[in-house]
This record gives structure tokens, C-alpha cells and sequence, in this order.
């Protein structure tokens, strides 16, 4: 009798150590639907993705252009994802795999890099990467913890099933590091890891997103118990913010019952939708390289390089990267249609952040300083886009109290005429950047804006005050 009422004891303790706004939830779809999605990630709309790890010694692609632009078996032979390196270095005639024999030798196997990465990275310093995100805007950052080629950035005590002559993990505990020096700036972490792929567990390489990618997914128990072992220490050591996974999840893994868990740890947590069997939990979708034409219904986050590679390639240049003017047009592209931008960042084997990279997200946090009201905590407008009367494209979006129009490409004139957009008389106009009013006139349908002489590429940004009123849907 004693050991049953103390059963129950124990059990009330359990439930009570939940605060009362926390629900708990059970490993079935049932239950994780009911949990609403958390507004921080709404309002947060830019992240950067560090993608950092045993790729970043050799830091070497072919930038050929973004995916989708080539056949697949041409842009897996001539991958410009520098973090595939190991998997274009197995494919015969590759140039990454004749630049490799050529620069390390032939017998020189991935995974003598751990030596080098080990070495480099004796004196990062995390505080100081995260204050470079910091300042240029981001709210939340994403860390890939575990990429294809197996290589863990935190002391893990999972072992492989798989006998490995070398320690399959970093000596820092990156992972940990740099989650205590983000949250300590007040940013959100989260964690990438890479679900369906591990190259130590199937070996061949992959050379065409059909059926190679699927077959190549590790399908035993053995790799199931590994990833959810993987995610377990994650989740319970580091309580992420966000859990991205990537590619898949093993059929044999236990998704319902990871989700349970993370949700229960973490009330404030998100998932994406790159899993196998439970997508519909997502709390976002995660288009790559791809953005929408109009203002999706549900949560969406795209990611991308600044590049065409998410980690560091040092055959990037100027050229192949993008312009600091383009990427603050991206960034309120995807926001005006109910999206967030995750940028993804490759720093070197050391840590460091190229000067072509901080440029970037310099100017990017320098914009954002000034027009940043016009993109956090905002919502889409009743329509996402429009062009002036002269073929200037425009975005929209709206706060409680104002619209925010964005001019993607202002030109060198006093004018911009905006057809089907509508004012009220006693309406304000102030331009974000020098805070000054701009004078407008309604003439039917429509609208004239009257503009200093514009001489930045940068996008500017018009606070309106009240609502305006689109005369179209």
C-alpha cells in the first residue's frame, strides 16, 4: 500500500512540474495536432544556418549555379555544396575528386580531415560568432550538429554500430558552446541534424535524386536506434529551440515518439517537415533555393546560401554570391509572403566568417537597423505584391497600426504611380530612412507618391499610417 501511494505521489510531482499553460502530449497524431504553434518564430523572420564541420578543411565545390537548373546526375558529379565534398569525392572523373587526389593524395581518406578540423578549431570563439549574427538582424540561428558524412560536432555518447578506427565527433562540444552564446544574446537556437543520410552507415555514393537518394537512406534498425539516440541527447541536453532535420528519418524510427518528447521538454519548440512519416506536424515548411509567388497560407522558411554553397567554398567569389541589395530584397520577398529566411553561413575550418560574407550580412544589418520595424512582428498584406505604373516591383506588409511598402529597385525619379492602391485624406506617409513625410495624391484609382531623388540600390521602405486600401484581390 505504502509503494502504491507513493507511486501516486511521484506521479502528481511529475504532472505538477509542468507549469499550468503547458499541456503534455502523447506520442500519437492525435495528440501532437492539438499543439498550437509557437508566435516566436513568426515574428522572428530571419535565421542563419552555421553549416561548419569536416567539409570546411578542404572548403572546395564546383560553384556551378543553384540546384534545379541542371539534370540531376550532372549536379551531383559537379555538386557546388561544398558540405557534399565527400560524396562528390567518391564519384569517378569528379572534379572534386581529382582536385582531392591532386592536393592530399590518393590514398588520403575524408576522415584524416577530423585531425585538421580538430586543430583549427582550438580557438574559436563562440560569443563572438554569434554577435556577428547578432548584429546583422537574425532572431534565431540553426547549427548543423551531424551532417551526411556522419561527423558530430558535440561529445556524444551514442556509439555507431559500426567499428570506426578515429573518434567520429569534434573535441569541443561546438554544439553546446554555441548554444549558451546564443542564448545568452537573446537568440533562439536550433539544431540541424541530418536524419536519413549517414555515409558510414551506406557507403556508395549518390549520383541522381532517383532512386539513388532514397536507396541510399540507412534502412536498418541499427541506424533507427542511432538517430533517435542522437536526437534524445540533443533534445535533452541542449533543449533546442528548433529541430531541423534533413533528407528523411528512418522508417524503423520512433518520429511520434521523438515529437512527444521534444514538445514536452521544449513548450516553446518547432519542428520542420523534412522527416518521413509525420510531416503534417510541421510547424513549417522548408522550400530550398526556391521562393513563392504569393503569400502562402502556412508557415514557410526558405534556405539557401548566400552562395551556392551552404558551407564554405573558397572558389566562391563576388560574382556567385549574393549582392547585399539582393539579399535584403530576398529577405522582404519571403517575409510579405508569410515566410522567414534562413541564410545559411559557411565559416572556415577555424570559425572564421569570410570578408565576402560579412559584408553581406553588414549591410544587411545595417538596412534592417533602420527598417526593421517593417519586417519583425509583421503579417502579410491582403496582397503580397504589385508593380508601379513604370514596372518598379513592390511588396507589402502590415502592423497593427500601418502598411509598409517596400520599393525593391528604386530609381532616380521624383514620381512612383501606383495603380489600384487607395488613401484615405487625412493618411501619413514617412520614409524609414531619413524619417521624413512624403507628400502623395489620390487621383481615382490611382495613387502618386512624391520622392526625393533616390541614389542607394538598397529597397526603401514607406510607413503608412492608417491602412491603405488595395482596390484589387
Amino acid at each position: 500500500m505504502r509503494k502504491y501511494l507513493l507511486s501516486i505521489l511521484f506521479t502528481l510531482l511529475y504532472y505538477a512540474s509542468y507549469s499550468q499553460n503547458q499541456l503534455l502530449y502523447l506520442p500519437t497524431a492525435e495528440s501532437l495536432k492539438k499543439r498550437p504553434s509557437p508566435v516566436w518564430f513568426d515574428e522572428a523572420k530571419l535565421g542563419i544556418m552555421i553549416t561548419w564541420g569536416l567539409y570546411s578543411v578542404p572548403a572546395w565545390a564546383e560553384p556551378i549555379g543553384e540546384p534545379g537548373k541542371f539534370d540531376w546526375p550532372y549536379f551531383y558529379k559537379h555538386n557546388p555544396y561544398a558540405e557534399w565534398y565527400y560524396n562528390t569525392l567518391r564519384i569517378s572523373g569528379s572534379s572534386t575528386q581529382q582536385y582531392h587526389e591532386k592536393t592530399y593524395g590518393k590514398n588520403f581518406s575524408y576522415y584524416n580531415f577530423i585531425k585538421e578540423f580538430n586543430k583549427k578549431t582550438k580557438k574559436w570563439d563562440a560569443y563572438q560568432m554569434v554577435e556577428i549574427f547578432k548584429n546583422c538582424g537574425a532572431k534565431y540561428l540553426v547549427l548543423v550538429t551531424k551532417h551526411h558524412d556522419g561527423f558530430q560536432l558535440w561529445p556524444s555518447k551514442i556509439s555507431s554500430p559500426f567499428y570506426q578506427p578515429f573518434a567520429m565527433q569534434a573535441e569541443r562540444d561546438i554544439v553546446g558552446e554555441l548554444t549558451s552564446a546564443t542564448k545568452s544574446k537573446g537568440l533562439k537556437m536550433g539544431l540541424y541534424y541530418s536524419g536519413g543520410l549517414d555515409w558510414t552507415f551506406y557507403q556508395s555514393p549518390i549520383t541522381n535524386l532517383w532512386p539513388d537518394l532514397f536507396l541510399s537512406t540507412p534502412k536498418s534498425v541499427a541506424y533507427a536506434g542511432y538517430a533517435d539516440a542522437h536526437y534524445q541527447e540533443l533534445i535533452h541536453k541542449y533543449k533546442p529551440d528548433i529541430i531541423w532535420n534533413d533528407i528523411s528519418y528512418p522508417e524503423k524510427g520512433d518520429e511520434l515518439g521523438l515529437f512527444a518528447d521534444y514538445f514536452n521538454t521544449v513548450p516553446d519548440g518547432l519542428i520542420n517537415d523534412r522527416w518521413s512519416k509525420h510531416n503534417e506536424l510541421a510547424n513549417f515548411k522548408t522550400p530550398e533555393y526556391k521562393t513563392s509567388s504569393f503569400i502562402e497560407p502556412h508557415k514557410w522558411e526558405v534556405c539557401r546560401g548566400l552562395g551556392y554553397s551552404f558551407g564554405f567554398s573558397k572558389n566562391e567569389t563576388d560574382k556567385e554570391m549574393l549582392s547585399s541589395d539582393s539579399l535584403v530584397r530576398l529577405l522582404i520577398d519571403v517575409v510579405s509572403k508569410n515566410g522567414n529566411l534562413l541564410i545559411g553561413i559557411g565559416p572556415d575550418a577555424s570559425g572564421e566568417i569570410s570578408s565576402l560574407q560579412l559584408s553581406r550580412l553588414s549591410d544587411l544589418g545595417k538596412w534592417l537597423n533602420i527598417n526593421g520595424e517593417a519586417i519583425y512582428s509583421t503579417k502579410p498584406c491582403q496582397l503580397a505584391q504589385m508593380l508601379s505604373t513604370d514596372s518598379i516591383p513592390l511588396r507589402f506588409t502590415q502592423s497593427k497600426d500601418a502598411t509598409y511598402l517596400f520599393i525593391l529597385n528604386p530609381k532616380k525619379n521624383k514620381e512612383l504611380k501606383i495603380k489600384d492602391l487607395f488613401m484615405e485624406k487625412n493618411t501619413s506617409v514617412i520614409r524609414l530612412d531619413n524619417n521624413q513625410l512624403v507628400k502623395w495624391q489620390q487621383d481615382g484609382e490611382v495613387l502618386t507618391l512624391n520622392l526625393p531623388i533616390i541614389e542607394s540600390k538598397m529597397p526603401i521602405v514607406l510607413k503608412i499610417i492608417p491602412k491603405i486600401y488595395f482596390l484589387i484581390k
